[in-house]
């Protein structure tokens, strides 16, 4: 499968696109200039005409090549609510591409899928606490970005509650984290808990929002009646 959706994607690189997309990304590796609807359609086909065990195959395939589009390809392989009957090889594969991000749009297009997981199987935040500990920026900054439906939970159960506060502490440690993308992580997860959970939200900030950057402490206030100094 893997020799046809490649030339799939490659039926529709554009050059020119391919070359604005180096310079956006930054990362080094080979972009072929097909948009995130493109990839789409094609995933829709190979998803349609594959079982689960030929789809993380060809996800874990994808991937090896590190062609930007073949890898936001793998992912979005991947992202489903339910992966019928087990979704333990997926996830394995997901949380193997962690330690390999280093750059923004393939490590969302991956966290995505991750959340999926995550949600379906909320013991798996033992191994996501794992990556805030790395090194390595942007897995630390997933940590955030993977549980993000935690923070939208309109009414959680009580462990949906437990899960929150954890993934809160982690938040808090970041809050000294002088990176940008993290600060943004930390401010995204609490400005959509503000949604949800407003008194959790300005408890945070009330607790650690001095730490915060003023652009982080702003974002995560924007959805609160007393907006962050």
């Amino acid at each position: 499968m893997i020799a046809t959706a490649l030339a799939q994607l490659e039926a529709l690189a554009d050059t020119a696109k391919a070359a604005e997309a180096a310079a956006y990304h930054k990362a080094t590796r080979r972009y072929l200039g097909v948009s995130v609807p493109q990839i789409e359609d094609l995933v829709a086909h190979w998803r349609a005409e594959a079982s689960l065990t030929d789809r993380i195959t060809l996800a874990a395939d994808l991937w090896k090549t590190d062609i930007h589009e073949a890898r936001v390809a793998a992912a979005k392989l991947l992202t489903q609510a339910r992966l019928r009957p087990d979704d333990h090889a997926a996830w394995a594969l997901i949380s193997h591409w962690v330690p390999m991000f280093d750059a923004w749009a393939i490590a969302d297009h991956a966290c995505k899928a991750a959340e999926k997981r995550i949600s379906a199987d909320p013991s798996r935040l033992d191994l996501v606490e794992s990556w805030t500990l790395s090194k390595n920026m942007w897995v630390r900054r997933a940590a955030l970005v993977a549980t993000l439906p935690f923070a939208k939970l309109n009414h959680p159960k009580p462990d949906e509650i437990a899960a929150r506060d954890r993934i809160l502490d982690w938040a808090a440690v970041y809050t000294q984290d002088r990176d940008w993308f993290i600060q943004k992580a930390v401010a995204c997860w609490v400005r959509d808990l503000s949604k949800h959970d407003a008194p959790r939200a300005a408890q945070f900030l009330a607790e650690h929002g001095h730490l915060m950057k003023t652009f982080a402490r702003k974002e995560a206030a924007k959805y609160l009646a007393s907006p962050a100094p």
